[in-house]
């Protein structure tokens, strides 16, 4: 769509011989805009989204001024933008339903009088499947090859779906399993930092940007690339040509300097800097990183901290362009061309950070790199950074809470709950266990002990590390000084080397240290997220049965992102973030019982005590190893023919039909139930009358708690749905590898183990008290049961509701089992977008109010009325009726922001509302 470039931003830029159209943010400011060069580089970078798309709609010279106006008043001018992202990257456990919903939509537009392949992506849309593998098999040369053979006996369907939707559509490609992590294979190859199309005889030139259907899109801010993620609705709204509505955010700056001193790594970095912004608050907000610290970072240290984004509960986290974005794209292979356009464009824009004058900031912090220590974070939450030097005697804390006591030492011990924890004085678990006070179990059938506190799985994972040779490098190393010590890892830990992409592979076995990561366990087991989404596998069963039937709380050490409750194992109750050579040496000492930093980790050869300071490779030989053993050749190889695949996947034969034949037996792939009695004309919305409570949850209620993952038990409904299904427990997979199967998926929804509704006080899982028969059931079974009895559904919850990982199931499976409206006291961004995308209304409680100040116990009924005619942001009555009779008045605010969203919830949802002008569309 051609800009009505009302600021005469509209240039040329010639490149080495080479011109390319582009707007100009300097042009724009000397032709009425005014000088807009201190406005934070991440905003110049929505600013010249404006420019290019203005067309006096969906943009306006208004929007433009914003900007202006945002940098006059230090970001507090709030403004609502229409966003249009260059791109879409999906993995395929949100992308499986992303294009499940494609092809659906296909079904429903003819049936609209609309042409089905109408439905298409219009903008570059990237697929990467890496959420599929698990870690079934480990510390074993051929634990990869197991892996993957497993994984496409499991995923034949879904990734003969997907095959058939890379052939459907256009402007679709996929990148098939065994390849990286879609975070790492955006950073290390489909990152562009500037963007070009080709338009009427012209090459247009732009701020390369992207939207997600992960959370960890924010990765890729560290290449100087704006992009987060999205809920898979408002991706597929991208995709489909709506702009993403959002409002100009408040930018907080964090200013860096100084160096990392010895012994610290990037991981250590990024859970400092996650635990200060949390306690900063930036939900909602960019951060953007400036200052002079930043020349002593690489940028794989920058992308290590982007990823973060979510855990810090940002949008986004985001540095500008400088010489190590550009040295980064030369040594990862990208065309020489593009590297000369970026430093061009950059410079032209006036967002090369050398360049660039400080920013203003809605507020700022500062950290000096040299103050960061080696760290870890959890046992359940990425800002809970603990340092290593005290690792030990907090984990004795977090026993004494999970146990139910208190974590105050000054209480009575029998007060402390049941807690099993180790004396002050002594110093290692195994060579005086009888000094500790842990109590010490067998595992069945070996010679060894398990406890409290025992590390059982140690990971090397996640894209948020494995993308940074600088770790990785340091865990080979390490593991080359541990066996040269004679050490070895412990036989109860499950290990396991998970690398974000085969360049990993290439350059630890040009260094050598593959060989000594296989000797400790840490042998290949697959390119995927694995451990850090819950695809860690089973334990060996002796372990399992250990833990399970001493009631231990076992725990986990890995290289992750995220370390929610109930995520990584249904037998692991504690889990720790560290840096990959951190988890190594857990492997190595088994139990957080012991103190890394003054316990020894075993003994030499000769009997001699050996610490972790006695194996930690210095920096100096860190960077010696990865000069010598990372080439851009690596890159350019193992991308050459990215989207190709293995002999697995060029088997799987599909045709090219523009609708998808739904196999009727599938138990992977359903055509989902949305679009079902649509007509074209909007009907009116329906007030909530005498709605019964779902469920009422506390605060921090996360997607992974709402939203389907992890195993299915055979108990559940999902469960039983599948049994009906002749699937027997051994194949049922995962939650997430069967969200294109929305009757798996509602069955799962607030089906987490770890989720605890407060109408059933005591009680963890997907339980609820239907009304007025209180009876107590499966949360999917009493919704099945309100709706035979046609009555509607409210959800009510405590602060940062939907926090964690953009997953669309959490709202799709929410309007699916019947609820219109969630009533929360404040919500996490995506969470609340993909409500209102599935047609959800959310409500936020105003003036200290809260479902417990309310005297809510589940047994009431909700009106609400008014809602056909609400507008963003306003006041809203929620009309409670008691069991007695009385009645109580919660006051809400409507959390629908934009006039865009209400259009989308006016419809029904996100989906509807596209479909709808596409058959209007096919009737003018």
């Amino acid at each position: 769509m051609p800009s009505l470039d009302s600021f005469k931003a509209r240039r040329t830029l010639d490149v080495d011989g080479k011109s390319y159209t582009y707007y100009s943010l300097k042009a724009a400011a000397e032709n009425g805009l005014g000088d807009v060069s201190r406005l934070p580089a991440s905003l110049k970078v929505l600013l010249e989204n404006m420019l290019r798309n203005e067309d006096g709609k969906t943009v306006t010279k208004a929007d433009i001024v914003a900007f202006k106006e945002w940098l006059d008043n230090k970001g507090s001018a709030q403004h609502e933008i229409a966003y249009r992202p260059a791109r879409v990257l999906m993995q395929d456990f949100t992308g499986v339903p992303a294009v499940v919903d494609l092809a659906a939509m296909r079904d429903a537009a003819e049936k609209l009088g609309a042409d089905a392949e109408a439905i298409n992506p219009l903008v570059p849309v990237d697929l990467v499947i890496d959420h599929s593998v698990m870690v079934d098999f480990f510390a074993n040369e051929d634990s990869f090859e197991k892996n993957v053979e497993i994984e496409y006996e499991r995923n034949g369907e879904r990734y003969e779906f997907l095959r058939w939707g890379s052939k459907a559509f256009r402007n679709f490609r996929v990148v098939p399993p065994g390849t990286g992590i879609c975070h790492q294979v955006n950073l290390e190859y489909l990152g562009q930092t500037v963007w070009t199309r080709e338009e009427d005889g012209e090459t247009i030139a732009y701020f390369d940007t992207c939207v997600g259907t992960d959370s960890h899109t924010t990765m890729i801010n560290g290449l100087s690339v704006l992009g987060w993620g999205v809920g898979g609705i408002e991706a597929e709204a991208a995709m489909l040509g709506q702009p993403v509505s959002m409002l100009i955010p408040e930018v907080v700056g964090f200013k860096l300097t100084g160096k990392l001193a010895e012994g610290a790594t990037a991981t250590d970095l990024v859970l400092t800097v996650t635990q200060m912004l949390r306690k900063h608050g930036v939900v909602g907000k960019f951060v953007e990183f400036f200052g002079p610290g930043l020349a002593n970072l690489t940028l794989e240290d920058e992308a290590t901290i982007s990823n973060m984004a979510p855990e810090y509960g940002a949008t986004c986290g985001f540095f500008p362009v400088d010489e190590e974005t550009l040295s980064y794209l030369s040594d990862t292979g990208r065309d020489p061309e593009r590297v000369k356009l970026v430093e061009a464009y950059a410079k032209a824009q006036g967002y090369w950070r050398p360049e660039m004058p400080d920013p203003v900031y809605t507020s700022t912090l500062e950290l000096d790199l040299g103050s960061v220590v080696p760290s870890l974070a959890g046992p359940k939450r990425p800002q809970d950074r603990v340092l290593l030097s005290e690792a030990d005697t907090a984990f004795r804390d977090a026993l004494n809470e999970i146990r139910g006591g208190s974590k105050d030492p000054n209480t009575t011990p029998g007060s402390r709950g049941e807690a099993r924890f180790v004396d002050e004085g002594a110093t290692s678990v195994y060579t005086h266990p009888e000094s500790y006070g842990v109590s010490m179990h067998s595992v069945e059938g070996t010679d060894y002990h398990i406890h409290d506190g025992s590390v059982v799985i140690a990971a090397i994972t996640s894209c948020t590390n494995t993308s940074n040779p600088s770790v990785m490098l340091a865990a080979g190393l390490l593991a080359r000084n541990a066996l040269e010590k004679g050490l070895a890892r412990k036989p109860w830990v499950k290990t396991s080397l998970a690398p974000g992409s085969k360049v990993v592979t290439d350059y630890l076995a040009r260094a050598g240290l593959q060989d000594d990561l296989d000797a400790l366990g840490f042998n290949l087991v697959g390119y995927g997220c694995t451990t850090c989404i819950g695809n860690s596998g089973p334990l060996p069963p002796a372990v399992s049965k250990a833990i399970s039937e001493n009631d231990l709380v076992a725990a986990s050490v890995l290289s992750g992102n995220r370390n929610f409750e109930g995520r990584i194992s249904q037998d692991i109750r504690a889990n720790y973030l560290a840096s990959p050579p951190l988890v190594v040496a857990y492997a190595i000492a088994g139990s957080l019982h012991v103190n890394l930093t003054t316990d020894p980790l075993g003994k030499d050869k000769d009997g001699n005590d050996v610490y972790l300071k006695d194996i930690w490779p210095t920096s100096h030989e860190i960077a010696e190893v990865m000069r010598k053993s990372v080439t851009p050749e690596m890159f350019t190889e193992r991308y050459g023919d990215v989207f190709k695949g293995d002999e697995h996947w060029q088997n799987i034969s599909v045709t090219g039909s523009k609708t998808y034949s739904w196999p009727a037996g599938s138990t992977y792939v359903q055509n989902p139930p949305y679009f079902e009695g649509m007509s074209v004309e909007l009907d009116k919305a329906e007030d909530v009358k005498d709605a019964r409570i779902l469920g009422l949850f506390a605060d921090s209620i996360t997607t992974d708690h709402i939203s389907p993952a992890g195993a299915i038990k055979a108990s559940s409904p999902a469960g039983r749905y599948l049994q009906e299904h002749q699937v027997s427990p051994v194949d049922f997979n995962s939650y997430g590898s069967r969200r294109g199967n929305h009757q798996v998926m509602m069955r799962g929804t607030f089906a987490n183990i770890r989720i605890k509704n407060q109408m059933v006080p005591g009680v963890e899982g997907g339980v609820t008290v239907h009304q007025p028969s209180g009876e107590q059931m499966a949360i999917y079974d009493a919704a099945m049961k309100y709706k035979d009895e046609g009555v509607p559904l409210v959800v009510f919850a405590g602060k940062e509701y939907g926090t964690g990982s953009s997953r669309d199931w959490a709202a799709k499976g929410t309007i699916l089992l019947g609820v219109k409206a969630v009533v929360a006291e404040s919500f996490e961004r995506i969470h609340r977008s993909n409500l209102i995308g599935m047609g959800v209304l959310p409500l936020q409680f105003k003036d200290g109010q809260s479902w417990h100040s309310l005297g809510l116990d589940g047994s009431e009924q909700v009106s609400i009325s008014g809602i056909d005619s609400i507008s963003p942001r306003q006041d809203l009555d929620v009309i409670i009726k008691k069991k007695d009779g009385s009645t109580v008045t919660a006051k809400t605010l409507v959390r629908i922001d934009t006039e865009n969203e209400l259009d989308y919830f006016r419809n029904g949802g996100i989906l509807h509302y596209v479909l709808r002008n596409l058959a209007r569309e096919a009737a003018a």
